[in-house]
């Protein structure tokens, strides 16, 4: 069952990167006959897979059945399995035992649901130990903000990711390594924020629901590390064109094509670059329209 899922994971991918979702209903018909469990979600990845051509298919007929599957899909992480329930009745004490025995029986039972339940949250991150509480004020909020910053988009439901947890082990590793919540730390925990909740960056949300990138690893990535695919490859494009022309120091700035004025929407610009914030951060651009004179930054 795993592989059928996988392949059609992999079919839909593929027309996500085509941009053309043609085929995509009888793929979705086909997982709407699927009997899915909370594990074959996890391991599979289906639900980015089925949310993210639900975004981009124009079709209403797909948009509706993927609508229909994660609804499906999303009571698996929010409710107990059937199996579960069915473990609890048949552990549930008999009305003819002795007191002592539903007692223990009772007992017991609500000891294997809370196991079983924190099992089920945890395993997303099951190679990661959960961050430990705190009852500081500052500390609480930040890891509540970096929980819904992680809740953008339905990616969260898909992988079945603890993100109360998944926040508090962010935040933690970040004060781990600062040791204080001074102004760096503050810092620090909105550009996690702001680089979760980006719409143009989805991926790196995904990567870190899905443990591909670790929460400590996370708490430590640069403005560059975090970056989309598209802005790296701009950044990277500018770095060739100012090392090969050797005019990063020119006064005048550097003459390119790689940006497009706002106001006149040509692309006869010049930029330059300046390290205007700490040096853990991103140089800021300045780019310069050569006709229209419109002056902005970039970042």
């Amino acid at each position: 069952m795993e592989d059928e899922i996988l392949r059609i994971a992999k079919k839909i991918d593929k027309m996500v990167q085509k941009k053309n979702a043609a085929g995509a209903l009888d793929l979705l018909k086909e997982l709407q006959n699927v009997p899915m469990t909370l594990e074959l979600l996890q391991s599979t990845k289906i639900g980015i897979s089925v949310n993210t051509v639900r975004k981009q298919s124009t079709d209403e007929e797909v948009t509706s059945l993927a609508k229909s599957l994660i609804k499906c899909w999303k009571k698996l992480v929010c409710e107990p399995s059937k199996t579960q329930m069915k473990q609890k009745k048949e552990s549930a004490p008999s009305s003819q035992s002795s007191p002592e025995a539903r007692e223990e029986s009772s007992s017991s039972s609500k000891a294997n649901q809370r196991k079983e339940e924190t099992n089920a949250s945890d395993s997303f991150v099951n190679s990661f130990p959960r961050a430990p509480s705190t009852s500081d004020s500052v500390r609480i909020k930040c890891r509540e903000m970096l929980a819904a910053a992680l809740r953008t988009g339905d990616d969260y439901f898909a992988t079945g990711a603890d993100v109360e947890d998944l926040g508090a082990q962010i935040e933690e590793a970040v004060y781990q390594e600062l040791r204080n919540k001074d102004m760096k730390y503050k810092n620090r925990i909105r550009s996690r924020i702001a680089n979760l909740k980006d719409a143009k960056n989805p991926n790196l949300r995904k990567n870190v629901l899905c443990g591909n990138i670790p929460p400590d690893l996370f708490a430590r990535m640069t403005a560059e590390e975090m970056a989309s695919d598209e802005l790296k490859e701009m950044r990277k494009n500018l770095t060739k064109e100012a090392i090969r022309t050797h005019q990063m120091a020119q006064t005048g700035g550097t003459q390119t094509d790689l940006f497009k004025c706002g106001k006149c929407k040509k692309k006869n610009c010049t930029y330059s670059q300046l390290q205007t914030l700490s040096s853990d951060e991103p140089m800021t651009t300045y780019v310069f329209c050569n006709d229209c004179g419109h002056r902005w930054k970039f970042f």
